[in-house]
């Protein structure tokens, strides 16, 4: 299905310091890539439109991925939106067009579930993009990834055929792992998790109380997973992705393919830490959706499947965590 690679051609992973990037590196480097290029934020800011352009006349990657993006929960998405869409515009933007104007052929674009409105249809397919209104907490985020799908089918309808660019979009559901984010305030629920089962049991606690009833179903997926599907993505033949794509709607889900309940994924999280005290739901707190699932039938059509699963996936990000401490 997928033509052999060449592991001498140079591969910019921008973002390569984020819990996807650095996955994203370690797939590659696994696969045997020799030329993977980086820069961290203080060498090269994605938002310089001349530093941009700089980088990509100095260094002339042939494939790049697009992982890096300014990212936050919902206190940060509320708080900082200007910030939000400027930023991850201006990124997309840069990046995008000089890998263009550069020569490369191949690019692969990180987006996120937040494109898909509030109320999509469960699972949510890639055909129900921009087919409602958008959660209103991370609406300018998502506006800004829509806008990265966008650009890049738009340079593959104009510029497809006379210059052979071939740019492509995946859309990740809930990542967790190694890099993950455990800021008490700004993180996602699975770090937030985990750093508080680890508080409780170092404490002794006798309870950990979560918010909400514990109903609510959501997706998630090992960032290891997301990497490798990314990887898989990218190297697919033209005609193989095409197959399962159209010109205008062109990005493909990574869902681990089921979702569990808050209550599941407390009791997961709490078992993978070691927690023996109680957990309660306390019902006065806000549940947010009541599901988000992703449709991963584009992908698993392609030929991939998700291969780490929740139980192994929490061991392996709560050894992590204990490592960064």
């Amino acid at each position: 299905m997928n033509a052999p690679a060449d592991l001498n051609q140079k591969i910019y992973v921008a973002g390569h310091r984020g819990m996807v990037g650095s996955a994203i590196v370690r797939n590659l480097e696994a696969q045997g890539f020799t030329n993977i290029l980086t820069r961290t934020h203080a060498e090269l800011d994605l938002t310089n439109q001349a530093a941009v352009q700089s980088f990509f006349e100095q260094e002339k990657p042939d494939q790049v991925y697009l992982a890096a993006a300014k990212v936050g929960g919902i206190h940060a998405n509320n708080t900082f939106p200007a910030e939000f869409i400027y930023d991850n515009l201006m990124v997309q933007g840069n990046v995008i067009h000089q890998a263009f104007v550069s020569g490369v052929k191949k690019l692969l674009f990180l987006g996120s579930s937040c494109i898909y409105p509030k109320l999509a249809p469960q699972p949510m397919s890639e055909d129900a993009l921009l087919t409602g209104k958008l959660e209103p907490t991370n609406e300018p985020y998502a506006i800004a990834k829509i806008a990265g799908i966008k650009m890049c089918e738009s340079y593959n309808r104009q510029y497809g055929q006379s210059h052979g660019i071939d740019y492509r979009s995946v859309m990740p559901t809930n990542l967790y792992g190694p890099g993950d984010n455990y800021h008490p305030e700004n993180s996602h629920v699975i770090p937030a998790l985990i750093r508080r089962f680890h508080e409780a049991k170092i404490a002794n606690a006798p309870e950990v109380v979560i918010w909400g009833t514990g109903t609510p179903r959501r997706e998630f997926l090992y960032v290891d997973d997301m990497a490798a599907a990314s990887a898989f993505v990218m190297q697919l033949s033209k005609e193989i992705y095409d197959s399962q794509t159209e010109p205008m709607q062109s990005h493909i889900n990574v869902g681990f393919g089921s979702d569990v309940t808050i209550a599941e994924l407390a009791t997961a999280v709490g078992t993978a830490v070691g927690y023996q005290g109680k957990i309660s739901f306390d019902a006065s707190k806000p549940d947010g959706s009541p599901r988000k699932w992703m449709s991963s039938d584009r992908l698993n059509a392609l030929g991939w499947q998700a291969q780490v699963g929740l139980e192994l996936g929490l061991a392996q990000a709560y050894a992590a965590y204990k490592s960064a401490l």
